[in-house]
């Protein structure tokens, strides 16, 4: 088998750290990226991997990214983008956004709409870690995807992950007969960091006093897809564009069916990054 060269954001920590673990024992060129300098380093040492430094709150940091790994890297078989959050309260980021906007959809767009021609040379697969907590919403549209600063934490959180589910689809729609697969996947409720760094007491309670039989037992267990998508054929073990959980298709929200509402969110995002 080749070494694939894997591009993992979010990778400092959690299950982007276990995935970049257990692709990297595969005999995978995994190149980490985190947030945290500390961490990112932390883990690219232990793994003789490459890494980057890169703060998805600030879009530039995020094209300054993108340019390193395109000039270092000429081929990228998968880019997983993993980096994510929940906040308590909205924040703005220095670009003038809502934070979990920013940091959950728009900056992974950015990315590998940055990356797209190395990408579609490399007949890469894109890996998207969203959340189920997407099909719980109402109401669904263009206009309350981008704008999720007057939201509640956990609908804000909610919107940015049906955002990556309806880019994944158009991310396929548009780009599949070049070569590239696309899939996103729901790793479950992995028993992570994310309520501390949140910020949010009720999550810290929830992850605290939960019976761990609701949560995965461990970051690892909630890589699995990850590995499993990015490891394995698109087209033969899994359908590109599609929405998994439990390494199976899922049903998704059923505004993620609708291609109209796919393809106006990724022109009106395009229009917002350039």
């Amino acid at each position: 088998m080749t070494s694939k060269t894997i591009v993992i954001t979010g990778a400092s920590d959690g299950i982007g750290a276990a995935a970049a673990r257990r692709l990297s024992r595969g005999g995978d060129k995994v190149v980490v990226v985190g947030r945290s300098q500390d961490k990112t380093i932390a883990v690219a040492e232990e793994l003789g991997a490459d890494y980057f430094i890169a703060d998805f709150a600030d879009l530039s940091a995020v094209r300054a990214l993108a340019d390193k790994i395109r000039s270092e890297y000429p081929r990228i078989d998968v880019l997983a983008n993993n980096a994510g959050g929940l906040v308590s309260k909205p924040q703005t980021t220095v670009d003038g956004l809502e934070r979990t906007y920013q940091v959950n959809y728009l900056a992974p767009f950015l990315l590998t709409t940055q990356l797209l021609d190395v990408l579609v040379e490399s007949r890469a697969t894109v890996v998207n870690t969203t959340s189920s907590s997407h099909k719980l919403l109402r109401g669904v549209t263009v206009d309350a995807l981008e704008d999720t600063a007057r939201r509640r934490p956990a609908i804000a959180y909610a919107l940015t992950k049906m955002a990556i589910v309806l880019f994944t689809r158009e991310l396929h729609q548009r780009y599949a007969a070049s070569g590239l697969a696309a899939a996103t996947f729901h790793p479950g409720n992995v028993n992570s960091n994310i309520g501390k760094s949140s910020g949010s007491r009720f999550l810290v309670f929830m992850q605290k006093y939960t019976p761990t039989v609701l949560f995965t037992a461990s970051a690892d267990e909630g890589a699995g897809q990850l590995v499993w998508l990015a490891s394995s054929t698109p087209g033969v073990d899994w359908t590109s564009g599609e929405y998994y959980s439990k390494h199976r298709i899922a049903k998704s929200h059923r505004a993620a069916y609708d291609p109209r509402l796919a393809s106006e969110l990724w022109d009106r995002t395009l229009a917002r990054i350039t």
